[in-house]
């Protein structure tokens, strides 16, 4: 006899943050995926809330580096030609590396220590969840986790790219 799905629908979160905050976010319908269409246009988005939240990269005086994996939307040729045009530097990401993703080891872990034996109803629940999850963090955590990365990065450079804990 077949089982429920005793996990329920999946929704995916895309996220852009800084050491100061979230910058911009997506949440999936259950069923949707990131496509290198759909990835082109998250970073224009992204690039115009950068404009408004960061009014000096508008103005030159910093420049974006952006960190993403090689998952095959974030290296399509469209997608490269976005980021050149945009005149932002992506950082060299290693293959199957999740010890370097700031989400990964920072934002998301955290996320899922709250929202341990949550369960959601609907699709706007989980997005008021992720509104109020968001709003309850101050500077100080997001500064945390880009603060960890240069040590991560040497940790898996010293560990010949292995994964660590």
């Amino acid at each position: 006899m077949p089982k429920r799905n005793i996990h329920g629908h999946k929704t995916l979160l895309c996220i852009w943050w800084d050491q100061e905050g979230v910058l911009y976010y997506e949440l999936l319908r259950p069923n949707e995926t990131v496509t290198s269409d759909r990835y082109q246009q998250q970073l224009c988005r992204l690039s115009d809330e950068l404009m408004q939240k960061r009014p000096c990269i508008a103005y030159n005086r910093r420049k974006v580096i952006l960190l993403h994996d090689n998952a095959r939307p974030h290296v399509a040729k469209s997608v490269k030609q976005t980021l050149l045009e945009l005149e932002w530097e992506v950082l060299p990401h290693p293959a199957y590396s999740p010890d370097l993703a700031p989400s990964d080891y920072h934002l998301f872990q955290s996320m899922q220590h709250a929202f341990t034996d949550t369960h959601f109803s609907s699709y706007e629940e989980v997005q008021k969840w992720v509104d109020e999850w968001i709003a309850s963090k101050d500077i100080a955590f997001y500064r945390h986790g880009i603060a960890l990365l240069p040590e991560r990065w040497e940790k898996v450079v010293e560990n010949e790219r292995n994964y660590f804990d």
